[in-house]
Parts: C-alpha cells; sequence; structure tokens
C-alpha cells in the first residue's frame, strides 16, 4: 500500500492492484452445536457484600446452585482444575474440597423450576463482613457453581457444570456488580471459558440481551453455542440480521476474534485483514449462523 497527499490535507490512500490477491484467508472455526443447560446472570436490583445479592439463572433440568462468598483466588485455580479431573456425579464435593475452606461463607439452593428464577444470596449479618479488604486482594467476592442435580441427566448433556466468578461492591471498592469469568466444563473433563460477543444493538434491550450472548474462549479448539428455545432464537435472530458495517447490504454473520466484534457478513470477512470497528488484527473467525441451516437449528 503507497500512501500520498493530495493538496492541502488530503489525505489519498492509493492500492496497489496485486495487493488484494495477496490477502490470505483467514483461517475459519467450525461451530459444533452443543445445549448448555445452566444460565447464570446478575439481576438490575442493588448488590453489595453488605446487603446480598439477587442471581437470576435458568436451567433445563433439575440442579443444584452453590455459592461461595470470599474464595481465596488461588483456591478457585486448584477447585477449577479439580472439577476438570473429577468424577462425575461429585463434581460438586470436589470443587468444594478443592477450595480447602478457603472461603468466608457458602449457601447451596435446589433449583426445581425450569423456566427464569432469582435466587438471593448473602452472608448472614452476625458475621460482621462488609467487605475483602485493601486492593489488590487474594480472593475474588463471590464463586457460584451450577451442576445437575439428577444423575441419570448426565447422559443428555454434554455440559455438567458451570463456574461464574463475580465481582460485588463493597465499602472498599464500590465498583459495580459485573460477571468477571464464567466457565462451562463437559463430561470428556474439557473446560471452556465463555466471553460476550459484541453486537449492534438498536436499543436498551437488545443492549442487555447482546451482553448475555456469549463466545468461547478463542484457546478452546471448537466453538460452542447454547441451545436457544424458539421465543430466545428468534430474538437472536433479529440481532443477527443486522447489515454488515462494512457493505451495509448482506447480514452479519461473521465472528471475528479475538476481539469477538459481530459485525460483518460472511462476503465482505473474505477481504478483510483488520476488525472494522476497532483495528485489530483478524487472527481467525467463525460463523455465526450457517446458511444451509434451518432458522430452529441454532
Amino acid at each position: 500500500m503507497v500512501l500520498g497527499w493530495v493538496g492541502f490535507d488530503v489525505q489519498a490512500i492509493l492500492r496497489n492492484s496485486d495487493e488484494e490477491q495477496s490477502l490470505l484467508p483467514t483461517p475459519e472455526k467450525q461451530m459444533v452445536q452443543v445445549t448448555n443447560p445452566f444460565t447464570l446472570e446478575l439481576t438490575s436490583k442493588p448488590a453489595s457484600v453488605a446487603d446480598g445479592v439477587w442471581l437470576r439463572l435458568r436451567c433445563l433440568e433439575s440442579s443444584v446452585l452453590s455459592c461461595f462468598w470470599g474464595c481465596e483466588a488461588s483456591s478457585v485455580q486448584a477447585a477449577l482444575k479439580a472439577l476438570q479431573h473429577s468424577p462425575q456425579p461429585s463434581s460438586l464435593q470436589c470443587f468444594q474440597q478443592a477450595l480447602d475452606s478457603q472461603y468466608y461463607y457458602s449457601q447451596t439452593f435446589q433449583i426445581c423450576d425450569t423456566s427464569w428464577t432469582e435466587v438471593f444470596t448473602h452472608i448472614p449479618a452476625e458475621q460482621d463482613i462488609t467487605d475483602f479488604g485493601p486492593l489488590p486482594r487474594r480472593c475474588y467476592p463471590l464463586v457460584t457453581v451450577l451442576t445437575l442435580a439428577q444423575e441419570d441427566a448426565l447422559d443428555t448433556y454434554t455440559i455438567v457444570a458451570s463456574v461464574t466468578v463475580l465481582h460485588v461492591p463493597d465499602d472498599r471498592y464500590p465498583l459495580s456488580a459485573r460477571v468477571l469469568f464464567q466457565y462451562l466444563f463437559t463430561q470428556q473433563g474439557s473446560m471452556y471459558e465463555l466471553k460476550p460477543l459484541f453486537m449492534s444493538a438498536d436499543s436498551e434491550e437488545d443492549k442487555a440481551e447482546s451482553r448475555n450472548s456469549s463466545s468461547p474462549d478463542e484457546n478452546s479448539s471448537t466453538p460452542h453455542s447454547p441451545e436457544l428455545d424458539s421465543e430466545d432464537e428468534g430474538q437472536w435472530s433479529d440481532r443477527s440480521e443486522r447489515d454488515c458495517v462494512v457493505c451495509q447490504n448482506d447480514k452479519v454473520n461473521k465472528v471475528l476474534l479475538p476481539c469477538r466484534h459481530t459485525c460483518v457478513c460472511e462476503n465482505c470477512a473474505l477481504h478483510l485483514q483488520h476488525c472494522p470497528v476497532c483495528r485489530a488484527f483478524i487472527i481467525e473467525s467463525f460463523i455465526l449462523r450457517p446458511n444451509n441451516t434451518a432458522t430452529s437449528s441454532f
């Protein structure tokens, strides 16, 4: 590429005619459909270490939600490794044993309803815990673990456990509550980190929904996507069919990695080396919805 100027402060970019042919196609990952039986997120209600947190969750099967407050960071890492190698259905016990009591308080909830449910978790007032000390800290405010309650359900789902690490504000660190990390565990002992896809949103509702749309860790071998019901699928379809930011004609259907911007169509993605939104190099990508796949098979 040759860069030149025409006149005063008028920038022109001259492109070599052979340059387009020199562009190598971006490696593409194949998307694999996997049903994720667990969904957990924060509600919009006030949250703090002193007053507790409301969690919103939905499970496709009866599940067990375990909440651990004030987990020591190194113990959490050890527990994640233990969960990868733990035999089913004793994964929760293995996780708790690996924590080695390096937490302030724990709660367990039985989740039997398969519709959206809100759960309130908090540290009892008599423990008089209002913060987890000055920065930098060695513990996570809240760690949740979702596991399947029924042993026979283990043969139905590839994903058998979900761990979410959350920040909860306190007197010393008032940063708003948020999900820091979220991991899924399979029967085969694989661990995948879920990360959000960045999509355009036309409304506050769309923005909230797009934050809940997730992409697996790009270091994983194959991308996985939670299976959606018909209502959620229709909403996803509406969001994914926004116009490509490059040609503004075809529908958005490519996720760019590692930046995770979901903003271009398949055709334009073939001619890009940089993300058109953040200008980061495109290392690889995957198709959001195969063209030959029916809407109900996402």
